[in-house]
């Protein structure tokens, strides 16, 4: 009898420890996850440049009618606004496509270009449309528009900032890995933009023209991605106007879509990848 007695409460101590022991086996691991890039001097690094280009034709791209705040939110009297969630040029040039490498695990410390890491709220929209931080960093915020803005942040990191004041500055630490989607809570509905939180500096948007550059890559094989939002309203959402204490009707977009390249870097050499891109 006792033997029995004795034999419980050895597995009622050993169990909470197993228990234990695995959260802290999982959370060890998924720091790891979180921290897996290593800085390393590149010193015969190579490169991989190219562009994005649609195919097929060309959907019809959403815009909203400006219906807040006219005299700064319209100041050329066009009552209409373009989203911004897919530009392409007339030769059939991507803008704002985000192009990074898949599995790099070591390589240059971050230098990603700063412009990216800071946002400006001008005529009532986010500039620039897509954003780059590194994770850890702190993202910058700022109003250039006399009205209020509330920049309500959602996905990996999730936030409700308000800019009453012109010309004020704010400062968000974002610390997980993933997509921050950007919209306005007052009542400036078209108002949109994505942040990429990152972990190494193998990121480029690319430009009017369609074109990116990656430098600085260690030899090596990759995987290298073409990231788009998503440019198509699925539904509405209603939501609040903190400024006018009244509910309006903010656009919900289609998911992100990606094309996948293998590609091969060599010591000191150009790459180049070209990416061709439509409805999936």
């Amino acid at each position: 009898m006792s033997s029995q007695k004795s034999h419980r409460i050895d597995r009622a101590v050993f169990v909470p420890e197993l228990i234990f022991s695995l959260v802290g086996l999982l959370l060890a691991v998924n720091a790891f996850a979180q921290s897996d890039y290593r800085v390393i001097q590149v010193s015969d690094g190579g490169t991989i440049s190219g562009s994005v280009r649609w195919e097929g034709p060309q959907p019809k791209v959403p815009r909203l009618p400006i219906t807040k705040n006219p005299d700064v939110c319209d100041p050329d009297a066009t009552k209409i606004r373009d989203l911004e969630r897919l530009v392409i040029a007339s030769n059939g040039a991507v803008a704002n496509t985000v192009v990074y490498l898949k599995n790099v695990g070591a390589g240059k410390a971050m230098d990603l270009p700063e412009l990216r890491q800071h946002l400006d709220q001008h005529a009532c929209r986010y500039i620039p449309h897509i954003f780059l931080v590194p994770q850890g960093a702190k993202f910058q915020l700022k109003s250039s528009d006399p009205v209020l803005h509330t920049v309500h942040m959602s996905g990996a990191a999730n936030n409700n900032i308000p800019f009453p004041f012109q010309d004020q500055f704010v400062e968000i630490p974002l610390q997980r890995l993933g997509v921050v989607d950007l919209k306005c809570n007052a009542g400036h509905v078209w108002m949109n933009a994505e942040v990429l939180v990152v972990k190494h500096p193998y990121y480029a948007v690319t430009d009017g023209d369609g074109n990116f550059r990656l430098s600085d890559i260690p030899p090596g094989q990759y995987e290298i991605e073409a990231w788009h939002e998503g440019w198509k309203i699925v539904r509405e959402e209603s939501v609040l106007d903190v400024a006018a204490q009244a509910m309006v009707r903010r656009p919900i977009y289609s998911e992100p879509l990606t094309w996948t390249k293998a590609v091969v870097v060599s010591a000191g050499k150009p790459t180049v990848v070209n990416f061709v891109i439509g409805e999936k």
